[in-house]
């Protein structure tokens, strides 16, 4: 298992580092999955992952996982207020 400064002292590219690092702090729901398919083959994201549980993130997406309060959660929702079905 590597850690950010192993993958990057070994010649490895981070997806977090290659890409625009707002992807993975985004208000979007669409950007953090997006940040999520980029970790998918990161060679840091194990550690990355243990890293961000250990340390409780507030938010992000850290080894490919959307942390939300300190927790893992499938999905981040859309700000607002969710819309109401339309009526029959």
């Amino acid at each position: 298992m590597l850690d950010t400064v192993e993958a990057e002292t070994q010649g490895w590219a981070l997806p977090c580092r290659v890409y625009d690092p707002e992807l993975w702090f985004a208000d979007r729901p669409a950007d953090l999955e997006l940040a999520k398919i980029y970790c998918l083959d990161c060679p840091a994201r194990e550690a990355c992952f243990a890293g961000a549980q250990a340390r409780r993130e507030p938010w992000g997406v850290w080894g490919g996982e959307i942390f939300e309060g300190g927790a893992v959660v499938a999905r981040k929702r859309p700000r607002g207020r969710p819309r109401k079905d339309a009526a029959a």
